[in-house]
């Protein structure tokens, strides 16, 4: 074997990828031309200028082609503190004294010393330099038990030095993992050789001895296996036939596969875009045309037409494995569903109840046509608040749609059992275990009654109101986001909690808000709750703002993070914080005052421009005016709250007042519906395993008829495998997503 000589370094690599198994690995692929107006079956390609259009054709970079060069693949680029880094005076790291240019026994020292061990700890894997001052810390703990006590990132902490490279993933080609925790992202460091020759690595003498984090992370996902087999190890029987097609996973793409295979399985989903008699829709731009793909993937999902058997797996003594299906590879929607979103255009993994959530506002967004509905109305409620001054006794109710609930699940530690001091191993942290909780206890807390720091505007009083928020009507189908995070390192990490929901249906009643009662009085409409007796200008809650800032929240962020969630409570902010991070505008302050005082401050918040602008966008004056008054003013949440609320007509404020037509459409029928009772039963889960919700797998459990069983049966979705679900108690306790059919 021939070995090229190289005279230039290699370019600088800032994208790690690994292929998954492309077309041309699994087909031999024959061409054949054939012309339909002269009637000619095998027209000859070397003929004129044929060759070059086949080729062209052949090589033609289809959606196909596309997930396949980007599976797995993810992008490292430069930061202002990897670009800007600047470095304390050299000198010879203590802590392992090797990197030395002077030689030693004839050769040079990085030739033949060792790493060295962290400077908190005996550890001498898993190392982190600090590119500013040369310490050396472990890392994190990392999946495939590679030990860490994260004594790099505390040194960052106490020291604010920002960016650290892992010794041991260091190659000559100019490749390691640099780590920034400023950002708290892997970085590319452009100079990154100079910046280790300054502390004596000649890098062009290393050798990498570690896995990179991108190859666990990769490792991690291709290995996150839910069981596929019974307790007496035999496999899982396949499942086939309508309704039960896979999805191929494109790359980091289960996280959407669980979620569409869920919404397909409910009725309103099916009977939207599932119309096998019907021809496709007419558009110019299929592939960018989300009716169009909406319905290709009902088309395959529910028809069966694809549901067959793996025909290039061959059974046998020694591969007894049952053979499953392809599975559909739904590249197109996947581009066009994440087209424009900043996470979701990526190949990393998304959190699916987040993904959940960006459907309903696309499809929300599309147009249906009559007779058919938005299948998300059949999501849609509406949550009733309720607000009462510990003084004077006063009410105020406030009724909001929303088309999901995210409820808290209460933590409670199981305390540790002592380790033998001749069994502890250091490198290996305990596993923490939960108490179990239950559905009811959740919703419990859920609904519960909190106490809020909110200036009474009727008796001026600072005591507060007690808040508490109840259904004021019931949805067809209720989505549930399970909340098993706590913050480590200001980092958002899942905790499995078990949450125990049984198969049986159970009764929302006990949840349903009753409105207001004979003997409450109810605050002035025109009242600011909040706002001083004088002003009407937005005062941020003392103490969620105080809670807010000792997490290490900027106050700008915080006081914005309040203004958009009403003001109330810490955990609401938290997650609105979480989820604007990436805002361009995060750190811009606001103008929080009201200016003028009394009832017209929520008039001015809805100004001509803001309404024009809405306009622009094809939003109703009515519906333009209602959003901003909902959203204190922010067109961008504006715009929000229009898409959510597409069956409210706005507010016509002045101009028809007094106009029975008006009025009528003011008491326009709320989303969901208050009638009957409120029983609902388990009808899907999402379930994710892994410490993180941007890593680990996701999977989908659907509970739907089997042929030949006479009860529904759970089948597991797993990637292109449809199988007969076991042991799905277990996997109820841990799920991320539950999805509840109203009985």
């Amino acid at each position: 074997m021939a070995c090229k000589h190289r005279d230039e370094p290699p370019q600088k690599i800032s994208k790690l990828a690994i292929a998954a198994e492309t077309e041309e690995d699994r087909y031999d692929t024959k061409t054949e031309v054939r012309c339909y107006d002269c009637g000619v079956e095998d027209v000859d390609k070397t003929s004129g200028k044929l060759q070059a259009v086949v080729d062209g054709v052949m090589k033609a970079s289809t959606f196909a082609r596309q997930a396949e060069v980007k599976a797995w693949e993810q992008e490292f680029t430069p930061c202002e503190h990897t670009l800007c880094l600047e470095q304390e005076a050299a000198r010879q790291i203590a802590s392992q004294g090797i990197f030395w240019l002077q030689p030693v026994s004839g050769k040079e020292a990085n030739k033949v010393a060792d790493l060295g061990h962290c400077s908190m700890c005996d550890l001498k894997e898993n190392l982190w330099l600090c590119l500013q001052c040369g310490n050396l810390g472990c890392g994190r703990a990392q999946f495939g038990g590679v030990g860490g006590n994260s004594h790099g990132l505390a040194h960052a902490d106490q020291t604010a030095h920002p960016v650290a490279v892992k010794l041991g993933s260091i190659t000559p080609e100019g490749t390691a993992d640099i780590y920034c925790y400023q950002c708290n992202e892997e970085r590319l460091d452009p100079d990154l050789a100079a910046h280790l020759a300054h502390w004596g690595i000649n890098i062009a003498e290393r050798e990498k001895t570690e896995k990179s984090l991108m190859e666990m992370q990769v490792e991690q996902n291709l290995r996150w296996e839910f069981s596929m087999t019974t307790e007496d190890g035999k496999e899982l029987k396949p499942l086939f036939g309508e309704g039960f097609t896979g999805l191929k996973n494109l790359g980091n793409s289960c996280y959407m596969a669980s979620i569409l295979q869920c919404l397909f399985s409910l009725p309103t989903f099916r009977d939207r875009y599932y119309h096998p008699q019907d021809l496709p829709p007419i558009s110019h731009t299929p592939a960018e045309d989300l009716e169009t793909q909406l319905r290709k993937l009902a088309d395959g999902l529910l028809s069966g037409r694809y549901s067959k058997p793996d025909t290039d797996v061959t059974v046998s003594e020694d591969t007894p494995e049952a053979p499953h299906q392809k599975g559909l590879a739904p590249a197109m929607l996947k581009h066009l569903v994440g087209r424009g979103h900043e996470e979701f255009s990526t190949m990393r993994q998304q959190d699916a109840f987040e993904l959940l959530l960006h459907i309903f506002k696309l499809i929300t967004r599309s147009s249906h046509p009559i007779p058919l509905q938005d299948p998300v109305k059949s999501f849609r409620f509406v949550m009733e608040q309720r607000l009462e001054c510990l003084r004077c006794k006063k009410v105020r109710y406030r009724t909001d749609e929303q088309d999901n609930i995210s409820i808290p699940v209460p933590v409670r530690r199981i305390p540790r059992s002592p380790i033998p001091s001749n069994q502890n191993n250091k490198n290996e942290k305990p596993k923490d275990e939960f108490e179990p909780v239950t559905l009811k206890e959740c919703l419990d807390i859920f609904t519960s009654s909190e106490l809020v720091e909110l200036t009474c505007p009727s008796c001026s009083s600072k005591d507060g109101f007690t808040k508490r928020s109840l259904f004021k009507t019931f949805p067809a189908t209720l989505a549930v986001n399970a909340r098993r995070f706590e913050l480590v390192n200001w980092v958002p990490t899942k905790i499995d909690v078990p949450v125990v929901v049984g198969d049986q249906a159970f009764d929302l009643k006990i949840y349903q808000s009753a409105g207001l009662q004979d003997g409450e009085e109810p605050l002035p409409e025109d009242s600011n709750v909040g706002a001083t007796a004088t002003a009407a200008s937005f005062v941020p809650n003392e103490m969620a703002l105080s809670q807010l800032e000792g997490m290490g929240f900027p106050r700008v962020r915080c006081e914005k993070a309040l203004h958009a969630t009403g003001n109330t409570d810490t955990d609401s902010a938290m997650n609105w914080l979480f989820a604007h991070m990436e805002d361009p505008d995060i750190d811009t302050p606001m103008d929080f005052s009201g200016g003028n005082t009394g009832a017209g401050t929520m008039a001015d918040v809805a100004s001509a421009e803001s309404i024009e602008m809405l306009g622009a966008m094809g939003i109703s004056p009515p519906q333009a005016r209602k959003a901003l008054k909902e959203t204190g003013g922010d067109v961008n949440r504006a715009l929000d709250w229009v898409f959510s609320h597409p069956d409210d007509q706005g507010d016509f404020g002045d101009e028809e007042a007094g106009s029975g037509a008006v009025q009528e459409e003011k008491e326009k029928e709320m989303a969901g519906s208050s009638e009957g009772p409120a029983r609902f039963q388990l009808q899907s889960i999402v379930c994710h395993k892994g410490g993180s919700i941007h890593a680990g797998h996701y999977v989908a459990f659907i509970r739907k008829p089997i042929p030949g069983d006479s009860q529904d049966a759970w089948v597991l979705f797993n990637d292109e495998k449809v199988v007969n679900a076991v042991d799905v108690d277990e996997m109820k306790k841990f799920a991320y997503v539950y999805f509840f059919q109203r009985l």
